[in-house]
């Protein structure tokens, strides 16, 4: 059974997402402590196994307290097994800077490209695919955007903008507002699609002036949040779900396979129901991008599949996400 969401709450008024941002923990002790679960500082890594710790307080009240595996909790706390060499995983796994066309430009696959709108988050998650990623060289927006318009301007192929990071929405809306603004003109852009995981982890940035932004804008409006697991989906997260709509945007999902967090027909199950109850629409699952730290998370392929298998048999087909892996080179996600 699915346990209730609850009602969907309007933001305070008084609220302010980009103070939220700036209260994030940094330090893992300080989460640990706040769970209970001192005793394991001890076995952190140094210097967060070079990756920042960063998570938002209204993220971490999701998690349970004094349960040193749960599922949120598991998703940020640096670990060191990041600190191992393993075969097979690099900082680059899926060809990002191969795919460099323009200054925070990425063209991969015909009809869309993806912009590098910030190098940061609201979260760090710790199987980031791009937590290598040298983003003090390639962010769109501290150009202007120029590069990046004038690349999309001069291939009327494209399609489709989608704007990632780093995360998006860490931007302000001005700063989303210069962006569409020099989008126009543009009339073979039809489409915008944002990546992003703030609605799940930082939901009160999806606030007035932002909705305002997206309902106006003369293009179809796509957002893709970024929730891994059903415990992430409260009531905060449903209310910027509904303000997304409200907004005119579609909502899609996608997740990452996690050993240890997703890994289990349950989990995944719920985890669509709740997102549909949501008005989103499960998109992919992701194998995961195996980059240099990750490689704790990694769940085999023939597991996968058997999941998948599984959430076929449980679950109507628009309740199944699409079980994929990004191949560097390949036209389009791969799928298992």
């Amino acid at each position: 059974m699915i346990p209730a969401i609850g009602p969907n709450p309007q933001p305070d008024a008084r609220s302010d997402w980009r103070q939220s941002l700036r209260e994030a923990i940094t330090d893992p002790r300080e989460l640990l402590a706040l769970l209970g679960l001192q005793e394991l500082a001890d076995r952190l890594p140094d210097g967060d196994a070079g990756f920042a710790f960063k998570v938002p307080r209204g993220f971490a009240a999701r998690m349970r307290k004094g349960d040193p595996r749960d599922p949120l909790l598991l998703q940020v706390l640096p670990q060191p097994a990041e600190l191992e060499r393993v075969a097979g995983f690099d900082d680059d796994a899926v060809g990002d800077l191969d795919a460099v066309v323009a200054h925070g430009m990425l063209h991969k696959y015909r009809g869309r490209a993806l912009l590098i709108a910030a190098g940061s988050c609201a979260v760090n998650c710790r199987y980031c695919f791009r937590r290598h990623f040298p983003y003090a060289g390639e962010i769109a927006a501290a150009g202007g955007w120029r590069e990046a318009i004038a690349r999309a301007r001069a291939d009327a192929s494209i399609r489709e903008l989608i704007l990632s990071g780093g995360d998006p929405l860490v931007l302000s809306t001005q700063k989303l507002t210069d962006l569409t603004d020099a989008l126009r003109g543009l009339q073979h852009v039809i489409r915008l699609r944002i990546h992003s995981r703030l609605p799940v982890v930082l939901p009160e940035r999806i606030d007035e002036a932002f909705c305002a932004w997206l309902a106006a804008l003369p293009l179809q409006r796509v957002v893709v949040l970024h929730a891994n697991h059903p415990n992430e989906l409260d009531a905060s997260v449903g209310a910027a779900c509904a303000r997304l709509r409200a907004a005119g945007a579609t909502l899609l999902n996608q997740s990452v396979l996690l050993h240890g967090i997703n890994d289990d027909a349950d989990v995944l199950a719920e985890l669509s129901e709740r997102l549909f109850a949501l008005g989103v629409l499960p998109y992919y699952l992701h194998q995961l991008d195996r980059v240099h730290g990750t490689a704790h998370f990694e769940v085999p392929d023939a597991r996968a599949e058997a999941l998948l298998g599984t959430l076929r048999a449980r679950l109507p087909g628009y309740l199944v996400p699409r079980l994929v892996r990004e191949v560097p080179g390949e036209a389009s996600k791969h799928a298992l």
